[in-house]
């Protein structure tokens, strides 16, 4: 989600949730201890020069139980950031500690922000060799015509 989806959907909500891939709720009692711009400049496998650049929520679990971070106080939160941070309309990445710094992306499903599983990946699979993923095919979509035929599909 970009930064400008997020602030609509607050506007939209009662109380804010996140809900971690695995199906659990962050502890509503959560603070949002960042908000910040993350941004990254390197060099990839292949060689080429790129600049990427995410607002970064971190959220935090502490044992202030009566804690409830509401919507127009994250909007708050944001819009400051936005000004005094000079924050765009970029992606969202989420922070949040599991058995080490753990980092999301951000979807939303009506009534909960999704904290969606981030993957590492080549940025140059063309430049240093990866091959390809071959096309998987089941078997019985393929037509009932002889395997040896001029025209089959698998000679």
């Amino acid at each position: 989600m970009k930064l400008s989806e997020v602030k609509l959907v607050l506007k939209e909500l009662e109380t804010i949730g996140f809900q971690l891939p695995n199906g659990t709720l962050v502890p509503s009692h959560f603070h949002v201890t960042e908000v910040g711009k993350i941004t990254k400049h390197f060099i990839d496998c292949g060689g080429t020069v790129r600049n990427e650049e995410v607002v970064n929520f971190q959220l935090w679990n502490a044992n202030d139980y009566n804690h409830r971070l509401h919507p127009e106080k994250l909007i708050h939160i944001i819009e400051l950031s936005e000004k005094v941070l000079g924050l765009e309309d970029v992606e969202i990445e989420v922070e949040f500690q599991g058995e080490t710094i753990q980092k999301f992306g951000l979807d939303f499903d009506g009534k909960n922000f999704l904290l969606t599983s981030k993957q590492t990946d080549c940025l140059a699979k063309d430049k240093c060799g990866v091959p390809t993923e071959k096309t998987k095919v089941k078997l019985a979509d393929l037509n009932n015509e002889p395997c040896c035929s001029p025209d089959g599909n698998c000679c």
